[in-house]
């Protein structure tokens, strides 16, 4: 069922169930959804007090969530956009060509494609080969680092991902959205840290942040970016 609480100008909306437990438990998803595990004897109008106590610490779990939810602008590819590589501001330029290919040069990033319409399917193709090669070198020395926990990925693999900038899975493979790449190399080392304390500490713990901490004291900064400039 689905309830909901009002905490200063929030509404939290969360799912209930109630199962054979003897506590309450609160769990907030990476699609921000609240969910609410609750005795089968509880009160309702408890829970919700409970609930509203968890409210701050709920809008922090969203809000951290939210740095993990790309921005969604739609583009045309032609002449005059720009476009972000590694923090970095670029003015398309689209040139008629047979060989399809991207370079960079000065403020620009040149896109020759066979045609107009083609420019988007070359310059995405672009994108998807450069994040291939700035994720590697980029988690190559984070990953050495946390060999000394006993963990390293079972393999970096990049998959677009509408609300997600990277995750893990149980079995350690560590998954990274393309668009990563037009971020800046602090924000792209602020993902793969995040992930690969996922493979020490499976949940947003105490110890998993003091995990992040200690690897990456300025990683609030990086997550403030990231959720800044990709819009």
């Amino acid at each position: 069922m689905e309830e909901s609480i009002q905490f200063g100008s929030h509404t939290i909306s969360f799912y209930l169930t109630f199962s054979e437990r003897k506590t309450l438990g609160i769990t907030v998803r990476p699609d921000y959804t609240v969910w609410v595990k609750a005795p089968m004897d509880a009160d309702l109008a408890k829970i919700k007090t409970k609930v509203r106590k968890k409210a701050p610490w709920i809008l922090k779990q969203q809000s951290f969530f939210l740095s993990f939810h790309p921005k969604q602008t739609v583009k045309k590819y032609v002449s005059g956009e720009t476009f972000l590589y590694l923090g970095t501001q670029y003015f398309l330029l689209v040139k008629i060509a047979n060989t399809p290919l991207v370079r960079r040069a000065g403020k620009e990033l040149i896109v020759y494609a066979k045609t107009k319409e083609a420019a988007k399917h070359v310059l995405k193709k672009w994108y998807i080969a450069q994040a291939h090669i700035v994720f590697r070198k980029v988690a190559a020395p984070i990953i050495e680092d946390f060999k000394k926990y006993g963990v390293e990925p079972s393999q970096l693999v990049l998959r677009d991902m509408p609300t997600r900038w990277g995750s893990c899975t149980p079995r350690g493979k560590i998954i990274l959205n393309p668009e990563l790449v037009k971020a800046p190399k602090g924000c792209i080392e602020y993902v793969i840290t995040h992930e690969l304390c996922h493979l020490v500490y499976h949940d947003h713990t105490t110890n998993f942040y003091d995990l992040q901490s200690k690897h990456m004291p300025t990683w609030e900064k990086w997550k403030m970016r990231l959720e800044r400039l990709l819009a």
